[in-house]
């Protein structure tokens, strides 16, 4: 493990396994860990090595607050230039890079500026430009905590599962039961993620003509059920990726990747094994 510092924050980077390297790159406010469960030992049994990471802000505590959060939170242009010296400061050269929700943004970003740092990758549950729902969502996240307002550790619990979960995994009533029990713990402990801003200050919202430009072959992963990420915002970005493709994972919400692991790390193994 290795932390790397930028201007304004730090890179806790963890590197596991040998072989071709994969940089996995995690939505706003995960942890690096989310990908331990199911796509690093995937990953590490199909002979590659992998690379997750945390990007942790350093400013001072005092200023810290849910508010100052949401309203200073990086976009993924900023997060793609730290990485991108990261990647540098590692020696790693070119990598297969996977990307989920913000962090699938913030590999776009890297493959416009730095494709020379990219050989392929897998976008999952990403949009190239914002729509209403997110623009709405966004809103209320930020007006929420404008008012100084925490919900209730049960109802975020509940509310997050809710946004993020498909119908299919809500019937299957004991996985739930371990899911809401999961996000509750981590309501109280305070290491539920932060959402990001729909769109950052000084970033364009619609990146789709600007993707036209990319080289690098690309596999979109769209999530069923997904009311965070609608598929069809995922569609469009394989579309705009003159390399890009695009597959659908079934009964699955925002955190496809969890929810239908064997299904998405299929997909994902079979586009990275081609992959020169």
């Amino acid at each position: 493990m290795r932390t790397l510092p930028v201007e304004g924050a730090e890179f806790v980077v963890r590197d596991e396994g040998e072989g071709e390297p994969v940089l996995l790159v995690a939505g706003s406010g995960a942890p690096g860990r989310v990908w331990d469960l199911h796509q690093v030992p995937a990953l590490r049994a199909a002979g590659f090595r992998v690379l997750s990471f945390d990007r942790r802000p350093v400013r001072d505590p005092s200023e810290m607050s849910q508010l100052s959060e949401l309203s200073v939170a990086p976009g993924p242009r900023r997060v793609a230039e730290e990485l991108s010296h990261v990647l540098g400061e590692l020696g790693i050269g070119a990598c297969r890079v996977v990307g989920a929700s913000f962090g699938g943004e913030v590999v776009q970003e890297i493959m416009l500026t730095r494709p020379d740092l990219v050989t392929g990758a897998v976008l999952m549950a990403t949009r190239g430009r914002g729509d209403l729902s997110g623009r709405a969502m966004a809103d209320a996240e930020r007006e929420l905590a404008a008012e100084g307002m925490r919900l209730p550790p049960r109802y975020a619990a509940w509310l997050r599962a809710v946004l993020n979960l498909s119908p299919a995994t809500w019937r299957r009533e004991d996985e739930m039961l371990d899911w809401l029990d999961l996000f509750e713990a981590a309501e109280r402990a305070g290491t539920a993620p932060v959402p990001a801003p729909a769109v950052a200050d000084g970033e364009p919202e619609d990146r789709l003509p600007a993707l036209a430009r990319v080289s690098v072959p690309a596999l979109v992963l769209g999530f069923q059920h997904d009311i965070v990420v609608r598929p069809h915002l995922c569609e469009e970005v394989a579309g705009a990726l003159p390399r890009g493709r695009y597959t659908q994972i079934a009964d699955c919400g925002h955190y496809g990747y969890l929810e239908r692991p064997v299904e998405v790390n299929d997909a994902m193994l079979k586009f990275l094994t081609t992959v020169p």
